[in-house]
């Protein structure tokens, strides 16, 4: 199944870039705009440390309760994953697949270090947030064209 194209010649899409880095790009520009389709906000892209990166940080903040209390604040760390070729077969590398145990575990440390971030400036209350780490796998034609997207949501890192 074939989903919209998007055009994908917009924002941090730059010339000059590496035909990865551009898929990956095309990929994480997919990705915001699936996540916002699906009510988050995206409050940031490619928070980086030395010692790992975040693709995308997304929130979803619950209505506002009867008492006038505010909500629970739904945060997702996304892990974006691009593969682009002419067709997709079962057997075909799926992108999740590179996310492995030396990744998995820089991405842990540099989530540590964002909610630590946040709550010492006080932009992220620990007992009104849930968490969670998930992956979003993009599959894009020969040409960036769309042709899926998968999320994997509350991965184990």
């Amino acid at each position: 199944m074939k989903s919209k194209t998007v055009d994908n010649s917009g924002d941090n899409v730059h010339k000059g870039q590496s035909q990865k880095a551009r898929i990956g790009q095309i990929g994480e520009n997919l990705a915001v705009l699936f996540l916002v389709k699906h009510g988050y906000t995206v409050i940031s892209r490619n928070y980086w440390k030395k010692w790992g990166e975040i693709d995308i940080v997304a929130q979803k903040v619950a209505k506002n309760l009867p008492d006038g209390e505010a909500g629970k604040v739904d945060l997702r760390f996304v892990e974006v994953k691009t593969v682009s070729r002419e067709r997709f077969t079962a057997s075909d590398y799926e992108p999740e697949d590179n996310m492995h145990p030396w990744k998995r575990q820089r991405l842990r440390r540099v989530i540590e270090t964002y909610i630590l971030e946040k709550e010492e400036k006080g932009e992220l209350d620990e007992e009104k947030t849930d968490w969670q780490v998930d992956a979003i796998a993009v599959y894009l034609d020969r040409e960036g064209n769309e042709l899926k997207i998968e999320w994997l949501e509350d991965i184990v890192l």
